[in-house]
């Protein structure tokens, strides 16, 4: 009977090895949303919206109820720039609002 290979790959390597990997759809940099997310929107938005999940560069934001839906779709522009520039980086192109639970 042929013995197993008996060596252990550290779980540190193995996420390692997995968040470098380019098959992952999201970037781990893009978990600074949420952080910055109040800072960047302004208080009377963040009660109202919230991140839920980004993807490719395309944010898709939880919102209230569908008077703050109609008005942070005018401001979504300004929304992606503030975001962007509290990251540092081009990480939103493109956000979509949504009726959901914050």
């Amino acid at each position: 009977m042929a013995e197993k290979d008996q060596t252990l790959t550290s779980l540190k390597d193995i996420i390692s090895n997995l968040l470098e990997s380019s098959a992952i759809p999201f970037n781990p940099d893009d978990v600074h949303i949420w952080d910055v997310w109040e800072e960047a929107v302004g208080t009377a938005i963040a009660n109202h919206a919230q991140p839920s999940w980004i993807r490719e560069g395309r944010l898709r934001v939880n919102v209230s109820d569908p008077i703050w839906l109609q008005e942070l779709e005018f401001a979504g522009e300004k929304i992606i720039e503030k975001l962007n520039e509290k990251l540092g980086r081009r990480a939103v192109e493109k956000v979509e609002f949504r009726l959901g639970t914050i």
